[in-house]
């Protein structure tokens, strides 16, 4: 077709034919059309034969990168959009994509999307210059977004703002660049000068602070060694004359300019002619691909005796660009990085990239899963190290697989990659689905490779042993055991796990998943077997959280009536304060602050009673878990109603539940241990609870009071909270020894005294008819309470004979006092 049309056969040319030749001539011209047709046909017929060839390549060895480039070029070439895109997103999981495919690959997609679905294309640049240092992607990158991005092209603020933005990324990576870091400023202040053009002159300001910006980018760039300067230094000059400066725009003399532009300007001159010869050597194309590897290295020499950093790096990322698969030349990378920068994003990205580029290199794995550790990785970056022992796996697993004779691979080598594997992430990735798929992998290499069903057992119980509290785990092993139709085997596992305590619903999950394997496994004993276990599991749980939420509520309850206490015992003293320090003349006003002062307690009342009702709803909910325990199980009832419980003291902190089911074995018919605990420290206080059966074991329990335990002699006796609790809240009852019985429960009494005090009156106490209650009371301070009904306050005059006047009975005021005792 091509050759046809840059050959043809113009009509009236003066060619030497005769007529009857010219006559023949469009017979010819249709003759040469249909050859052409069918070369095309022969063509096409041919690339779907090559596409088809790379294709099964590329299914049976995906790690070909000369295959992937091909197929990529005969897609583009054929126009099969999907296939294309497909075929490239298949090749970057594998590989980076030179900067040239990026490109290629970015204006495919502009051209096919308008301007309003560009954020798809500048996604694609963001993955290209994450891979790769280069200059001409990054220019793509900066011109594309100010021809396709709306905002930018119409210069709005936000557009302005986002292609600032963008050219300072671009200034940050690869205005080093000593050869086509020109390229970057360039553009930098084609931009911002477009920006001032449509500005208008009566705008002053705006228009100052534009030349202001166009400046500062100027400066930056004159003060950076590049291959350009004296250009530069050129434009910038005429630039200043436009703004109204005399300057010498032809003159590269550096006086005329500012003396800090000109001294920055003097140093990077000096810096470029210093590396000019050494840039001329890497940029040579008549040179061969290790001389010019040579002179990089060189180049990377001198930028380290330097000692900039950010020069030495970008140089490393300018010469990956050119030999991006050599392995010496990532080795080189990554232990200066190791060196001066340790750990970072940075150099993780690094790595990334180089194990990407170079796979095959062992040495660039371990440095790279070591610098993860050294930056403390999270869980997902540390499943870099499973994908790295997977992979080393499936190799092994295809090798032994594929291969015949003397090339079979042992399979113990797997194993052993398994093993480490195991070792090395089981402390990182504990009760993880990473860490599940690893020993499901290697279990079922056991059996299918192995032929060892022993050892895929072994896998799955290492596994339980450190997450035996993950529900997955148990079922995958349950699973392989069904599969393997070895059902007796598999009601084991149920019956060791289905007692156990997962997350969330899981123990219901494992309960009702035993119930349907023995359905559809199992005999009629095994189906009432189960049944029996799983009810009796699932009414534990289901009690188990009406505990939790009665617990819940307790606390609540609980801290609602210690707020109320607290608040009425600030109360009281805030009012015994306020009587103590009252006048004479403030005591007029008791009655009315009296009244405020009832009206607060009666307030209070109303909380309190608020807290009855809640301990109301949360006896309610006690009194439901009793009644199902005593419905369900009247033996187990006895524990939450009335229980046969000893109280254990002076016992060792360091013993545990186990040392004394074991002091009570001969005993027998204990039911539940609490030791209980500081609640600071979480350690044993010495003392425990032991609940039992009834009250013969009970009693054979108390009997062993003062026996040694842990070298510790033990006090032991009958626990009777309900008792205890109307001891130590108990008045004087009539005939008894009030002496005797406030010095038991003295500070209780005070306790309540002093509450009733405060609200509502406390009930009359019938008085022992010996002696009298108050003769044992001492008043100290104002106890006002207790002043005698009949005796007056100083400065009455109602018991002087002759003297009833109204007058008299009224009490003296201060200034009465003072003029009473002047005169005497």
């Amino acid at each position: 077709m091509e050759e046809f049309e840059k050959s043809p056969v113009s009509v009236g040319e003066d060619t030497g034919m005769d007529e009857s030749d010219t006559v023949e001539n469009p017979k010819t011209s249709r003759k040469s059309c249909s050859d052409s047709e069918s070369s095309d046909s022969e063509d096409e017929a041919d690339q779907k034969e090559q596409l088809l060839t790379l294709e099964y390549e590329l299914s049976s060895n995906p790690s070909n990168y000369d295959a992937h480039v091909q197929y990529i070029k005969l897609l583009r070439r054929s126009g099969e959009i999907e296939k294309l895109r497909e075929a490239r997103e298949n090749m970057n999981t594998l590989f980076p994509l030179s900067p040239e495919m990026w490109i290629e690959w970015a204006k495919d997609e502009a051209s096919l999307l308008n301007d309003s679905n560009f954020e798809s294309v500048e996604k694609l640049y963001e993955r290209g210059i994450s891979e790769y240092l280069s200059i001409p992607l990054w220019c793509e990158y900066l011109n594309s977004v100010q021809e396709h991005d709306p905002k930018v092209r119409d210069c709005s603020a936000d557009g302005i703002s986002k292609a600032r933005d963008l050219f300072e990324r671009a200034v940050t990576a690869a205005a080093l660049h000593v050869s086509q870091g020109s390229l970057i400023w360039d553009a930098y202040i084609q931009f911002e000068q477009a920006i001032l053009l449509p500005i208008d002159q009566s705008n002053i300001q705006a228009k100052e602070k534009q030349v202001q910006c166009i400046r500062s980018v100027f400066r930056r760039y004159l003060s950076i060694p590049l291959a350009n300067l004296k250009s530069t230094l050129l434009a910038y000059k005429a630039w200043e004359v436009e703004q109204g400066n005399s300057l010498d725009a032809e003159s590269d003399n550096v006086l005329e300019i500012s003396s800090y532009v000109a001294t920055a300007y003097q140093k990077a001159e000096e810096m470029y002619k210093a590396r000019a010869h050494l840039e001329d050597q890497i940029t040579r194309r008549d040179v061969s691909e290790s001389e010019r590897f040579q002179h990089y290295m060189s180049y990377l020499d001198f930028e380290k005796s330097s000692g900039d950093p950010a020069r030495v790096q970008i140089l490393y990322e300018h010469a990956i660009t050119d030999f991006p698969v050599s392995s010496d030349l990532w080795l080189h990378y990554t232990r200066y990085l190791d060196k001066t920068l340790k750990a970072g994003n940075v150099v993780k990205d690094v790595y990334s990239r180089a194990t990407r580029s170079c796979p095959w290199v062992g040495e660039l794995w371990v440095r790279y899963l070591l610098c993860l550790e050294r930056g403390l990785a999270s869980l997902k970056e540390i499943s870099a190290y499973l994908d790295l022992f997977l992979t080393r796996v499936d190799g092994l697993r295809r090798r032994i697989s594929s291969a015949s004779g003397d090339d079979v691979l042992n399979y113990s080598m797997i194993r052993e990659s398994f093993q480490q594997a195991a070792n090395y992430l089981s402390p990182h990735m504990k009760n993880t689905g990473g860490l599940l798929r690893l020993h499901a992998y290697w279990a079922h290499l056991e059996l299918k490779l192995g032929n060892d069903l022993n050892a895929a057992r072994g896998v799955w119980e290492s596994l339980l042993k450190s997450c035996g509290s993950m529900l997955e785990a148990w079922q995958s092993y349950i699973a392989m055991e069904i599969e393997l139709d070895h059902i007796n085997e598999a009601r084991a596992i149920y019956k060791r796990c289905y007692s156990k305590r997962f997350s969330g619903t899981g123990s219901e999950d494992i309960c009702h998943s035993w119930l349907r394997f023995e359905r559809e496994f199992g005999t009629l004993e095994d189906l009432s077997h189960a049944e029996q276990k799983v009810a009796s599991r699932l009414e534990e749980l289901q009690l188990f959280r009406l505990q939790q939420e009665s617990k819940c509520f307790t606390g609540a309850t609980d801290q609602r009536v210690q707020t109320l206490k607290n608040t009425a015992r600030e109360k009281r003293k805030s009012s015994s304060s306020a009587i103590d320090d009252q006048s004479t003349a403030k005591q007029r006003k008791y009655t009315s602050q009296n009244k405020k002062l009832h009206e607060k307690e009666n307030t209070q009342g109303l909380n309190l009673a608020e807290v009855n009702d809640g301990e109301e709803k949360k006896g309610k909910v006690e009194e439901q878990v009793n009644e199902k325990l005593m419905k369900d199980n009247p033996t187990k009832s006895r524990l939450y109603t009335d229980r046969c419980t000893a109280f254990v003291s002076n016992m060792s902190i360091t013993a545990k539940d186990e040392d004394l089911h074991q002091f009570f074995n001969d005993v027998g018919g204990v039911t539940a241990i609490r030791i209980l605990l500081d609640k600071f420290t979480g350690k044993s206080r010495g003392l425990a609870y032991v609940d039992f059966e009834d009250d013969e074991h009970l009693a054979a329990a108390v009997a062993k009071n003062k026996q040694m335990l842990l070298g510790k002699k033990l006090s032991i006796a009958q626990s009777n909270p309900k008792q205890r609790k109307r001891e130590s809240f108990s008045i004087t009852a009539p005939g008894e020894d009030a002496s005797n019985q406030s010095g038991r429960h003295g500070s209780s009494v005070s306790k309540e005294s002093g509450e009733h005090s405060q609200g509502s009156r406390a009930p009359r106490v019938p008085q022992s008819t010996g002696r009298k209650r108050h003769e044992n009371i001492q008043l100290k301070g104002k106890n006002t309470f207790a002043l005698p009904r009949n005796v007056k306050p100083l400065g009455w005059t109602a018991n002087k004979p002759g003297t009833k006047t109204e007058e008299d009975e009224k009490p003296k005021s201060n200034d009465e006092f003072r003029k009473m005792f002047v005169k005497s």
